[in-house]
């Protein structure tokens, strides 16, 4: 059997890269620093729009949609919108996104907007997000190639979860110390600072005619139709379902554990110490199976590491004290790190002409999960107790792994050979400023 050369596909997609490898891309590293900010600006702009909303009204259930006005529109926008991740300049999509999200925290900084007013503003920027996030998840594909890239999404993950925590817990301190519409044009600068430096640094890359989709065609038809081909593809809508509902599940059971601490009578402050298990899990999960792992070995641990999320859960029915609450969603965060390998064989799955919308619908679709999650778990606990939704949650988690494992073929879906080549690398930073 002949050894692939070094330049080969092959052994291009099974080399492991380091994440400091992947940082020393410079037009990588702009969006991964940009992303970071901006969406710590945005959790503190939901945490402070909620603080007011609330304080203006008295009402915790507004309080409770102006947080979720933010994510829950997101699908639609997917839906509706998600062509045109492809059909537009990325450049522009992802500058007008912070341009948008720097209006919009700016509008409800002045304090002159009704309330409904202001829930429609945070709405309508939710309901464009997945068109700039789409655009943003198309660059690192396009410039970033086999384990590279895989790495790229984990530190976009990571991004994630540590600029939300950030910002949530950025926003309790900037609105106790400077209020909360100092706070909100805070977040507004922060959002423009974001859209110039991507505006000013980040090379044009031009749309080719493929990507632009039928231009007699509308937006919406056009959106629909490519959201409607990617969930009809059995393999795309496979992978799709696979990122979505182990988060679902493990969310559901996230949405509980303020109300765990409380029936068990745990001392004030500890939800706040439990929630935080879980994304500083998912952070050490991805480091380590990133880090050490070779490419064939995280695609291999893909279903075990779905097991890992769930079994921990399914011990909330014993009703464990806080010290071992903590150690079990710390070891359900660990097993996030299943997402990278599955990164891979989602781009290999995808058409060439409509990765945008693909990533955009891959994000909007867990949003709206992870949403509609603690509502039906918090249903359930009605009539179980939070222990015993929790344990539920793992268990849907655990069928979950067992779904993944009647289909996955970890020898077959994880050769590197039978993944599409990588594409000729794009002209440098310096190109079409």
């Amino acid at each position: 059997m002949t050894t692939a050369p070094p330049s080969s596909p092959a052994r291009s997609a099974a080399r492991r890269t380091t994440y400091r490898e992947v940082l020393a891309e410079p037009r990588f590293r702009l969006l991964f620093l940009t992303r970071v900010v901006g969406i710590t600006a945005g959790s503190l702009r939901i945490t402070t729009f909620s603080v007011l909303v609330f304080s203006g009204t008295g009402s915790a259930l507004l309080s409770a949609v102006a947080f979720g006005a933010g994510f829950l529109p997101q699908l639609f926008g997917s839906l509706l919108l998600g062509s045109l991740a492809d059909r537009l300049p990325p450049r522009a999509l992802i500058v007008g996104g912070f341009v948008l999200e720097g209006a919009v925290a700016a509008l409800l900084a002045l304090g002159r907007l009704p309330t409904a007013a202001g829930l429609a503003l945070v709405a309508l920027a939710a309901l464009a997000a997945p068109v700039f996030n789409g655009a943003s998840a198309r660059l690192v594909a396009h410039w970033l190639h086999g384990d590279a890239y895989v790495l790229g999404r984990s530190l976009n993950t990571m991004a994630s979860s540590g600029a939300q925590l950030f910002g949530l817990g950025l926003g309790g301190v900037v609105v106790e110390a400077l209020g909360p519409r100092q706070a909100l044009a805070l977040g507004a600068a922060l959002n423009l600072v974001c859209a110039a430096a991507v505006r000013l640094r980040m090379p044009r890359v031009p749309v080719e005619r493929e990507d632009r989709g039928d231009a007699s065609a509308g937006t919406v038809r056009d959106s629909l139709r490519g959201s409607g081909a990617l969930l009809r593809d059995r393999a795309v809508r496979r992978l799709l379902l696979a990122q979505w509902l182990p988060s679902a599940f493990v969310t559901g059971a996230e949405g509980l554990v303020v109300a765990y601490t409380g029936t068990r009578g745990f001392p004030p402050g500890s939800y706040a110490i439990l929630l935080a298990c879980l994304p500083v899990g998912m952070l050490l999960g991805d480091l380590l199976v990133g880090r050490l792992l070779r490419p064939l070995a995280r695609e291999r641990l893909v279903v075990p590491l779905v097991a890992l999320m769930g079994a921990p859960l399914i011990g909330f029915a014993t009703e464990p004290d806080r010290l071992l609450a903590a150690a079990l969603l710390l070891c359900t965060g660990c097993g996030f790190a299943y997402g990278l390998g599955l990164q891979r064989e989602f781009l290999a799955v995808l058409p060439p002409h409509g990765q945008g919308q693909a990533f955009g619908l891959l994000g909007s679709g867990n949003m709206t999960l992870q949403g509609i999650g603690p509502v039906c778990f918090g249903a359930v606990a009605a009539a179980t107790g939070t222990g015993g939704a929790m344990a539920l949650a793992g268990v849907g988690t655990l069928l979950t792994a067992v779904w993944l494992l009647s289909w996955r073929h970890p020898g077959h879906h994880g050769d590197p050979a039978l993944l599409p080549p990588a594409p000729s690398a794009p002209a440098g930073p310096g190109a079409h400023p």
